[in-house]
């Protein structure tokens, strides 16, 4: 029953999706570090739904923060936040109660909770509580940009349509930190958003890729074995909704090259040891080598279409046809890159400072 994710500096989320608040427990994080309350608003805002790309659900999600900090510095006690849950609309899923919606949680979830769950809107699974995990993941990753530690998501492929590669990164994560639909080259978001539109259309709904970047970390942050960069951001990473794979650097197409091709050459630059090319995505061994962290997860195509599906009622263990209610996304890849951004965000902050010491952060 754990919702907790780190070592020194931990997160809690809580809360459901039709409940009354959803919000997050950041405790770790040293006196003194800024919280910027419009920074956290504008993260929130680029997860919030986007026209016909998204679900008409709107929240405003306006955040308070009860405790951990005062005059906009942390306190070094724990930060609590709280959003409150205001459009929502529990009798689309009344009749729904046992019927098992396919590739959701609510048979998984009578299996664990033996009924006691809240499932409306999904209850806890909901993507709604991303919202709590975005407004945590901003205290950290602005923390991070005042040391130099910037990152950056965006869609690498939505539908079978590509957006570019990274090519000068600092710009690059500057550019998508204010763009709602995030992709590098800007003539893909019509052609992206006419593919989901064009699904939602038809009912159904389609998944897509996205990429992060990280750039400025510290050569030397990890641990072999079982505590490897690589496994703290995939534990995180599976723990948003819909994230289905990840890989790292060059990914499975490592496995198709040869050792002369796939070996990062190393030189010296301006004073450090860097990499000629970075098909290791900036980790060896499982700690990084202080080139740019690059990792990309598969998202899958939304549950949730309106479409007849079969199923059953896991209550009176009967063969169903589901045909869902309620609001939600033809696609949730666009909304789901800056909870990437969030996630990716808390793992490096609990990672530094089991490296360096809590107060390295302020």
């Amino acid at each position: 029953m754990k919702n907790t994710y780190g070592t020194s500096v931990a997160v809690t989320i809580f809360g459901e999706s039709h409940g009354e608040y959803i919000g997050a427990v950041i405790d770790g994080l040293a006196p003194g570090i800024a919280v910027d309350n419009d920074y956290i608003n504008h993260m929130l805002l680029l997860r919030r739904p986007d026209g016909k790309i998204s679900t008409p659900r709107k929240e405003k999600d306006e955040l308070k923060i009860v405790s951990g900090v005062i005059n906009g510095k942390t306190t070094g006690t724990p930060i609590t936040i709280l959003i409150p849950n205001e459009d929502t609309k529990s009798a689309d899923y009344s009749s729904m109660i046992t019927i098992a919606r396919p590739s959701h949680a609510d048979y998984t979830a009578e299996c664990k909770y033996h009924g006691f769950q809240d499932s409306r809107g999904g209850g806890h699974f909901s993507g709604r509580i991303t919202a709590a995990l975005v407004a945590a993941g901003a205290i950290c990753k602005f923390a991070l940009e005042q040391k130099g530690v910037y990152i950056g998501t965006h869609v690498k492929k939505c539908a079978g349509i590509y957006d570019r590669e990274f090519e000068d990164y600092i710009n690059d994560i500057k550019s998508l930190s204010v763009k709602t639909f995030a992709v590098l080259d800007d003539s893909k978001t019509e052609e992206m958003t006419n593919a989901i539109i064009d699904a939602a259309a038809k009912g159904d709904s389609v998944g897509g890729v996205l990429e992060t970047a990280i750039i400025g970390m510290p050569a030397g942050v990890g641990e072999p074995w079982f505590d490897s960069m690589e496994s703290q951001l995939s534990h995180m990473m599976f723990s948003i909704p819909a994230v289905k794979g990840i890989e790292f650097g060059k990914g499975f197409e490592i496995s198709d090259m040869k050792g002369s091709e796939a070996n990062d050459a190393m030189k010296i630059a301006d004073g450090k040891i860097v990499t000629v090319t970075n098909n290791n995505g900036g980790i060896n061994g499982g700690i990084t080598n202080g080139m740019p962290i690059v990792f990309r997860t598969a998202i899958k195509p939304t549950p949730t279409i309106f479409q007849p599906q079969n199923t059953v009622d896991f209550k009176n263990m009967t063969e169903e046809i589901l045909e869902p209610k309620g609001r939600h996304d033809p696609a949730i890849v666009h909304r789901a890159r800056i909870v990437q951004d969030a996630a990716a965000a808390i793992v490096l902050c609990d990672a530094l400072t089991i490296r360096f010491g809590t107060d390295w952060l302020r």
